[in-house]
């Protein structure tokens, strides 16, 4: 399987061009690497700026799902990441959770959206509270006041009470809560297949427009 999501990250997806776009895509410790890092790569084969932030979870869960490895330090990342999507017109930057100068921390300097994917119970919780006690939550807290769309893809199961009260808070913040639930009606033969149904609806809330799945009808 790991096999496969190194495969997937070799392939160019079809994406419409973005150029111009500023997309903050945060990566946390929830299971569900793979779709949080098939959708670096379509961003970045859509020719948008990605602003990538991520916890140390993420580095443990990234490893263990993919084989894909994240190193510690933010610097490091951008360059072994730039060099793997290097065949990619997008621009990649990489923030540390403590980076508090980095343009995500200010609403003088927001992205046009934001994307947590995959979003642990604890992120969201955080967010939700209004908590910034890492680059990740702040950023948040950033796009929420400054009415920037916010794209929460939390992956859990089942939700417990404190989770949908969580989401409900959000989402009247005016959050887009969106759970990697993928539909079968486009007959996936792969699970590359069902990765996209879930990135495919992540673009289109981002106005990206792409041709990762069947569409219905």
């Amino acid at each position: 399987m790991q096999a496969q999501y190194q495969a997937m990250l070799q392939q160019t997806p079809s994406v419409s061009a973005a150029p111009g776009k500023r997309i903050a895509l945060a990566l946390t410790g929830a299971s569900g690497m793979p779709y949080g890092a098939r959708l670096l790569q379509c961003l970045l084969a859509s020719g948008a700026e990605v602003w990538l932030l991520y916890s140390q979870v993420a580095q443990v869960v990234a490893r263990q799902e993919m084989d894909w490895a994240l190193p510690t330090r933010a610097a490091d990342v951008e360059v072994a990441l730039a060099s793997q999507f290097d065949h990619l017109p997008g621009k990649l930057r990489v923030f540390g959770r403590e980076e508090w100068f980095a343009p995500v921390a200010s609403g003088s300097s927001p992205a046009d959206a934001m994307v947590i994917c995959p979003c642990t119970m604890g992120t969201l919780a955080a967010i939700a509270s209004g908590m910034s006690d890492n680059l990740i939550e702040r950023a948040a807290d950033v796009m929420l006041k400054e009415q920037k769309k916010v794209i929460v893809v939390p992956r859990e199961a089942p939700f417990s009470v404190i989770h949908l009260e969580n989401m409900l808070k959000l989402a009247k913040a005016g959050a887009v809560i969106l759970p990697p639930n993928p539909g079968f009606y486009h007959h996936p033969e792969k699970v590359l297949d069902i990765i996209d149904f879930v990135v495919a609806r992540i673009l289109d809330h981002l106005h990206i427009g792409n041709d990762l799945i069947r569409r219905w009808g």
